[in-house]
Parts: C-alpha cells; structure tokens; sequence
C-alpha cells in the first residue's frame, strides 16, 4: 500500500496533476482553501461510500475487507487496520480528486491530516456529537453499528449516501443501547451489587435457617412410605 501510495504523490507533485503552488494561479485566492476543502470531501465521501459498500460484497470481503472487521468494537488501531489492497483502493478518492480538480499543495496536505484524524476519530468509541449533527454526520456512533451490523452505515463523513442508497441506521449508541452502554451498565450492575451489605439469615433457636423445611418434607416422605419415624 505504501508503494503505490508514492507513487500516486510522487505523480501528483511531478505536474501530472492540479495541484499548484500559489494561490495567484487560482481566480478564488485564498477563498479556494475553502472551496476546494469542501469539494473534495463532499466528492470523496460520494466515492468511499460506494468503494466501501462494494468491499462487502461476497467476494471481495472476505479476501480484502474481512481483516478490518475483524474489530467488532471499533477501536483507533482498527481505523489504519486493513489488507493493504483494501486500504490502497479507499484511498483512491483522495488521489483521483486532484487528477480532476485544482487544489493548493498544502491545502492537499492538510485534507491528507485531517482525513487520517477523522479516520481514527469514528473508531474511538466517542459518541458525544452535538444533536443538531447526529442525522448528518457520520461518526462513530454510525460506524460503530456498521461494524456491529455489517450492511449499514458505509459512509465516511456524513449520512447522505447512506439515506440515498437505503443503507442508513440510526446507531444504537444514540438510543442507548450501544454494545459499550450495555456493558457499562452490565459493570455498573455488578458493583452495586458487590457494595450491597450481605443481610445475615435469621435464626430460629439453635436451628440453622431453614432446618424445618427439611425435617418436615423427611417426615412427609417418611409417612408415605410407611417407616415409622422416631
């Protein structure tokens, strides 16, 4: 995967590609930073949501894509945890942008940082997602059921390839009843039990708790069989 990563950014710096070093060769200026950021990521998200739900066919799951869900509980190391053929052919979007489209060389670097951040990011475990972006953005909550689920939530940054291609689930998480909820509330369960004062039975005479029952149900037995009991 490496190897063919350099030589993708080794063609995209020797002037195969759009990228270009000031700004001055750009109508947009400065302005293209942000133009072109949410440009590439609103295109790669298109083509990764599609890359990623084709790697879960039959075929190519279980030779390429099979090693990353091999963490039913995403984590940050299953983020970069993949076959190397399945990692080079999700990243593709991010090389093909700039084959396309024009983008300033450190913006291009920048996207580069932030797309390995928020690739760990929606492995972590963290949930905490302010409402008015839990429908849109797809975080690790949503990805988290994908792992859990296997045919929902393909999606990279946000949703609305999932809603378009009939695949979204709203995560569990979000309802409260996620894998790692439940088991917080499984531990949780188990110490308040621990912590609960043990009540000592209550004793009757010289008899251990409970000795009646077992003399009277010998007795019954006893009578019933027709041996006398003395």
């Amino acid at each position: 995967m490496s190897f063919m990563s350099v030589i993708m950014f080794l063609a995209e710096v020797r002037g195969y590609s759009f990228l270009f070093d000031s700004f001055e060769e750009t109508k947009f200026g400065r302005w293209s930073v942000v133009i072109y950021s949410v440009s590439f990521i609103l295109f790669t998200d298109s083509l990764i949501y599609w890359i990623h739900r084709g790697l879960h066919s039959k075929y190519l799951y279980k030779r390429l894509h099979k090693t990353h869900h091999k963490w039913k509980i995403p984590t940050p190391f299953a983020s970069h945890a993949f076959n190397p053929v399945d990692g080079f052919v999700q990243s593709l979007p991010y090389h093909i942008y700039v084959f396309l489209f024009p983008m300033h060389k450190w913006t291009y670097l920048g996207l580069f940082v932030f797309v390995n951040v928020w690739t760990v990011s929606i492995h972590d475990g963290n949930y905490r997602v302010p409402n008015f972006f839990k429908p849109i953005v797809n975080g690790s909550a949503h990805h988290m059921d994908h792992h859990i689920y296997y045919n929902y939530n393909y999606g990279q940054f946000f949703t609305l390839w999932d809603r378009i291609g009939r695949s979204y689930r709203t995560p569990s998480a979000f309802d409260g009843t996620g894998p790692i909820q439940q088991v917080e509330r499984a531990e949780a369960d188990r110490k308040r039990r621990q912590d609960q004062p043990e009540v000592p039975a209550p004793m009757l005479g010289n008899k251990k708790p409970g000795a009646g029952k077992w003399e009277e149900s010998f007795t019954h037995v006893a009578s019933v069989s027709g041996k006398k009991i003395d």
